[in-house]
Parts: structure tokens; sequence; C-alpha cells
């Protein structure tokens, strides 16, 4: 929201009180205290009256300060206002330190400074500055009798936000106005399925709302030289998180709200849908999978969408008598085929549904003031919605969860969530529902996963809406997108946004939802589809088989479902990174070139895991546009190098897109193409790109459950490349990619290929070193 006009007016209807003058700073043991004016005091009758705005800072863990802004504060012993959780180092103590100019708090490296006697509040890293808040910045505002609370933070030349949960607006979000709330409004408005109130700054630092309303971020556009956030209330609370790099900020924000579980490795390989309201039955989702098999496409899961349950009864959790006469049959059919089963649900109970008067009657549903269930026609008539504020409501829809896993459902799509009301409410709890609302999924997708993961042992949702924390219930999908390549585009911007706000896996629905593509944006969106981290081909009224599309569509559906199936223990071992740092599977560019200014608006090409860079084509002149850093680049497809730092314009086939390695890259391969969960640890080639003789290259090779296999390194010095490997690896080869000439590995086989050489190691052996024949005149192998 905005409060002024201009830089000098505040706007008609708007009373703002604006910090100030810094009148006292107390020190209590792990923090600040500092009582600010709203108005200059200048004699003791300036202190009666009018607002006084309190600041308190703490330090939840080493590199995070956690500021609160406070005006009244008796609300607070009336009801609890609901946050999403955060952990906390128990064992962590700031330090706090006067200064001649003021006082320090200081967390790690990370420092806040509360000066005077205007108000000043900074934060730095070492003596760096990363943003401040000063006059007339923070302040108190009374919009219609509602008071708001506002703060500014410093927006420094050139520094640039991002992140805002999943945006499909201009990923780089100075000059937006972003409003902090779910809403179902698809992926090519401003509204977003998945608000995260944390923005990450080029700066070095991020922060973290941790407030659930409605809030506003207004970043450079109130004031052009400040980030302001706002929400109705008598307080706010954020967090300031420090890094210097990009990753480092992830690291500690999800150490803060949680970091993302491993998923099981089946779930990387392909999904296909019924689709939404097309007809379907069991023979019919048998024919789609007869044909994916005859045309030798892996397929991998096989999800059912809303139309399982009958008619109007959404949710009832049955499968539909009429159309699956016999539901644990199926489902061990489909089992027997080497599939995984999907189905949809949403946490809505429809009048008709034989549930809504066991739950309307156990008070399992939101009521409104007088007492009788909420309902709306909204999407099911008269459907209630669950309230997840209630522990009974929460066993009794977990009950259903864990009824459906055990006739044989291994994964929940969960719809929904975000068409939640804000007034008219009342919640078991007594939570404010205005507060209840971006809440709201984080408490549905959480019942959900935990009652797949308490009667499977693993858990994988397909959650469409979430907030702050979500992570922590994967995996997440875009939402409703357009069959074409600007909906392919705005897809990809959020799907980057939201994993800069620690989500470490991300789909979207290959093809479009809405709408019927046409064959060129299909085989497109495949292969960026099999290049993200998670792969599901879905639609609203059409069935996504390839064949439907044209037969070119199945040889560009096999191909990248194979590569993606061979690339698991690369992907895989991304994942596990994702679970220890929180830096995601699809990483926008910034996070691993925060030093090169090209990368920080880079939004339609991304990298997969740490080493692969991925640029979809999204024209349909086959034209594709994209930059490499500095550095050596490899072709994955072809093997040959190509040196960085420039932008480069290119053409591709259907069966390609550009895909590069950077340099003193090791690329782990398993020789399985048809699947994401064999034992790729038990066979796997390592890839070697560009070497270094200065830091060694290094990788992990995961088994299909999560545990670490072994691990590999490798170091160039000139003319020796030198391997050593430990752990479980009976069957591993390595292929050096862009070498060409003679080479020597004693006691090793080497094959010449057209991408490089293939290096087999002795049985036992646990290092080796090959050697080219003729050292080259610039210490440096030649390459193809």
């Amino acid at each position: 929201m905005k409060f002024t006009d201009g830089q000098w007016l505040v706007r008609e209807g708007v009373q703002l009180d604006r910090a100030m003058d810094l009148r006292r700073v107390e020190v209590f043991e792990g923090g600040l205290r500092a009582v600010v004016a709203t108005r200059r005091i200048i004699e003791r009758g300036d202190t009666l009256q009018g607002p006084v705005l309190t600041w308190t800072l703490t330090s939840p863990m080493e590199g995070v300060i956690k500021v609160r802004v406070e005006h009244f504060r008796g609300l607070e012993f009336v009801r609890a206002k609901p946050f999403f959780p955060v952990n906390a180092d128990a064992g962590h103590r700031p330090a706090v330190r006067e200064e001649a100019d003021g006082t320090v708090l200081e967390a790690g490296g990370l420092s806040a400074k509360i000066s005077g006697p205007e108000w000043n509040l900074s934060f730095h890293e070492g003596d760096r500055l990363l943003t401040s808040t000063g006059v007339r910045n923070a302040g108190l505002a009374r919009v219609g009798g509602v008071s708001h609370m506002r703060e500014q933070l410093l927006l420094g030349v050139g520094e640039t936000v991002f992140g805002l949960g999943e945006r499909f607006t201009a990923f780089v979000k100075n000059g937006q106005v972003i409003e902090n709330c779910n809403k179902d409004g698809g992926t090519g408005s401003d509204q977003a399925y998945k608000s995260v109130p944390f923005y990450l700054s080029n700066n070095g630092y991020g922060v973290l709302l941790h407030e659930t309303g409605h809030a506003s971020f207004e970043i450079g556009t109130e004031n052009v030289s400040r980030v302001q956030f706002s929400l109705p209330g008598e307080s706010l609370e954020y967090f300031v998180i420090g890094g210097p790099s990009p990753k480092d900020v992830l690291r500690r924000l999800t150490a803060l709200t949680g970091r993302a579980p491993l998923v099981p490795s089946w779930s990387f390989g392909l999904w296909l849908t019924t689709s939404f309201t097309t007809s379907y039955d069991e023979k019919t989702c048998t024919s789609f999978i007869q044909g994916m098999l005859e045309r030798d496409i892996p397929l991998h899961v096989f999800h059912f969408d809303c139309f399982w349950m009958r008619e109007f009864e959404w949710c009832n959790f049955t499968w539909d008598p009429e159309v699956f006469p016999d539901p644990e049959g199926m489902l061990a059919r489909l089992h027997e085929l080497g599939l995984k089963v999907s189905v949809w649900i949403n946490p809505y109970i429809a009048q008709l549904s034989p549930l809504f008067a066991e739950a309307a009657s156990a008070g399992y549903l939101l009521k409104r003031p007088d007492g009788s269930p909420y309902q709306t026609d909204l999407w099911q008539p008269g459907m209630g919605i669950v309230d997840f504020t209630n522990p009974d409501a929460c066993r009794w829809f977990a009950d259903h969860i864990r009824r459906l896993a055990g006739m044989g459902v291994d994964s929940i799509k969960t719809d929904f969530g975000e068409r939640i009301p804000t007034d008219s409410v009342v919640y078991h709890d007594g939570a404010d529902p205005a507060l209840m609302h971006n809440l709201y999924p984080l408490l549905y997708n959480r019942c959900v996963y935990e009652a797949l993961r308490e009667a499977k042992g693993e858990a994988v949702l397909f959650a469409r809406s979430t907030y702050a924390g979500g992570q922590q219930y994967p995996v997440h999908w875009g939402g409703d997108c357009n069959s074409t390549f600007e909906s392919m585009a705005e897809s990809l911007r959020g799907g980057l946004s939201l994993g800069l706000c620690g989500f470490a896996y991300w789909s979207h629905d290959i093809g479009g939802f809405e709408g019927n593509p046409s064959p060129d944006v299909y085989k497109r969106w495949i292969a960026f589809g099999l290049l993200s981290s998670h792969s599901r081909l879905h639609g609203s009224t059409s069935y996504r088989v390839p064949w439907l599309v044209d037969e070119e569509s199945c040889d560009v559906l096999r191909h990248f479902t194979k590569l993606k199936c061979s690339l698991m223990p690369y992907i895989y071992s991304a994942a596990l990174e994702a679970t220890e740092s929180g830096v995601p599977v699809m990483r926008a560019m910034l996070l691993e070139f925060p030093d090169d200014p090209a990368c920080w608006q880079l939004d339609r090409q991304y990298l997969l895991g740490p080493s692969m860079l991925v640029a979809p084509v999204m024209a349909a002149d086959s034209e594709v546009t994209f930059y490499l850093p500095e550095g050596t680049w490899t072709d994955y497809a072809t093997g040959k190098p190509r040196a960085g730092g420039r932008w480069f314009r290119e053409k591709h086939s259907f069966m390609s897109l550009p895909l590069f390695v950077r340099e003193n890259s090791l690329v782990a391969a398993g020789f399985d193409d048809s699947r994401p969960d064999s034992d790729f640890h038990a066979s796997c080639k390592v890839q070697i790109f560009h070497p270094s003789a200065s830091e060694p290259a290094k990788c992990v090779i995961p088994r299909a459950d999560g545990s670490i296999a072994g691990t590999v390194t490798a170091q160039h010095d000139g003319d020796t490349l030198s391997i050593e490997w430990s752990g479980d690896l009976p069957d591993i080869s390595f292929e050096w990619v862009g070498i060409k000439g003679d080479c020597t590995a004693r006691g090793a086989e080497v094959q010449s290929t057209l991408r490089g050489l293939i290096i087999t190691p002795p049985p036992g052996a646990t290092s080796l070193s090959v050697k080219q024949g003729m050292r080259k005149p610039a210490g440096r192998l030649a390459h193809a």
C-alpha cells in the first residue's frame, strides 16, 4: 500500500506518523530495544501524546537478526498472532557493544547498529553497509480507521531484488508492487499461488517478513531508493539474513524456515496424467500407458486428476464406482507395470459428498460467526472448507490419506488452498482469518505430507499453493499456464523466483494447462520439462500423450526422458545438496555467478544442479539467445568447448537445446536410461569437463535410496589427469569430454569417441592417472 503523495505529501485520508528521534536504547540479555518518537522532541511537552514506536533486535542464529517494530502490543495478551514457524539455535547469543556513534548487536558476520539522535538502524557485514532504515522511513499509518505498520529499507545504487515467492512477473522485482496474498490467478497474472514474503538482494543479504497477513511490498515505487513493506496491524516483524553470497543467504534462510527433505528418486521420472476434464476410465488410462510402452517412452508415474471421484462430491476420497469398479485391483495392475500412482485432492468437502454431514457435525469445517459451516459454490456446489487448526479435523483428513495409501496410492496432488475467506469465518483455534489466509495451505500440505509419509515411509506431493516454509512439504508445481511460448517463459520466471526463496524442487505442466498446444510448443516444452526438477505432462481439456500431437513428439519425449534418467546420479546429488544447503535443484544463474552482472537479469536460462546450463527454446523460429559466463563451457551433446563471457544466438532442432557444462565439473551418469530409481551407483560413468590444476573437481554419487555410494575427484596438472574415487562404486568408468589425441592410463582401457575418451579402470582400482602422449605448448590438452 502506498501512503504518500510524492516525496512531500501524505495521501488524502491517511494519517502517517514516522520514526524521527531515538529516545532510548536498552540492552537486555540477547538483544537491544530502542524507543523512537514519531515527532521531533524539542522540549518535555513534546513527549506527550502521539505514537511511540519500539524496535526490538534479537538474533535466532548466526548471520540472522530479528527485528520487531511495535506500536500497540495489547492484542498479544488477548490472542496469539499466527506466525509460520521458524527455527532458532538455542545456544546462540549475539554480542552487544557500545561504540562512539551507536550501539551494535553482532550475530556472527552480520551486525546491526542503532544510532541517534535522529533515528537510524543500519545492517552491516564487516565494514560493508547492506541496508538501513532511518528518519521518516518506518512508521504507523492510519487508513480509514485501520492501523498499518510500514518499514522502508535502503535500496542502494545498482541494487536489484529477487524472489517474493513464485512470481510470474519480471524476474527482477525493482519497480513492482507485490501483494503478499495467495490467489488462484494463473501464471499470466501478477498474482501468486505461492506468496513468500522474502526477497534476496544482489547486495549480499535477504529480508524475510515474519508475518502471514496481506502485506504489500513496494520495491522502489513508493520511495525509489527503498524497499517498503507494510501490513495492517500494530506490529511488524522481519529478519535480515546475511550472506555474503546468495547461496549463503539461502543456507541461512532454510536453516531458519526449514529445508526440503529428499524426495524419492522415482519422483524425478516422467509423470503422465489423465488431464482435468477429459473422459477416462481404466481402459483409457491403460491405453495411454501401453502406448508409451509400445513407443519405448519410459513412464514412471500415472496421475488421476479430479474425476477419479464422482462429480459434485469433491472431496469424498472414494473412487467413482461407475468408472473404477475395482480400484485396488487397478492400482495393483499399475504397480505391476512398474508405475507409481498419484491422485488429486483439495481441502474442500462438497455438500453432496457423503463426508459433508460428518465433517460439519464434528466441527471439522470452517464456521461462520453463527456456528454454521462456511459454505460457498465457488468450485464445488455448497462446499465447506476443512479447518486445519482443529487437531481432530487434521486426524480425520489424514485418515483418508492413509486409507488411500493403503490401497496403493503413492503420491497426492494437493490442489487449491488459495481461495480461503478472510472475513465472516471462525477458526477452531480462534485465529484471525485475515492472518490465516496465507498460512492455510501450509497447514493443509503439512497434514497430507505427514500422513503420506507415515503410511508409506516416504512422501511426495504435487502442491499448488503454499507459504514461507512450504519447501518442507515438496513437490510444488507452477499452476495453470497457457499452451504458448509466452507461458513457458512466465512459468520459468515463477520457478526461478520460488527457488530463490529456498524451494528445492519445482515443476510445471508440460505443454501448458489451458488450451491445446501446437506441435512446436509441445515439443519445446518437453525439453524444458524433462530438464526441470520434476516432469509432468498435464492438460485441462485435452490429453497430453505425444502421439496425439504428432509422431515426432514421441521421438522428442523418448529422447529427453531417457536423457533425464541417465542423468539421475547427477540430478539426485543436486537434490541431496538442496536438503543440506537450501540451494535449489533448478538454479537462477545469479546463484552460481553472483559477481557477473549479466547473470542478475537472466530469466530464460538456468542451471540444473551446479554445473549444467539449460536454455529452453521458446520461439516458433527455433531460435534461442543465451549467455555463457566467463570460462570454458562444453556442449553436452557434442563435447565441443566454447569460451564464455558472451552471448550466443542459435537455432536448434526439436531434439536439442543449449545444454552446456561449466569447466572443472564432474557429471555422474547412469547406464540405465529407462528408470530414475535404478541402482545407478552400481554402474555409472563420471564425465569430466575441463578439470583444473588449482582446485580438484568433485562429485558425490548417491544410491537410489538417497545414501552416498561414493565420491570422485579429478585434477589436471597440464598433461596428466589424476582421478581418485572411494566407496561402493563397483562398475565405474570415466569419460574425459572434449579430449583428443593419444592418451595412456596404466592398467586401464582407453577408448576414443566423438565426445572424448572413455577410460575404464582395472577391477579394484581406486585411482588412476591419464597421460597425454605429447605436451601442448599452452600447457593444456587439445580439445576436440
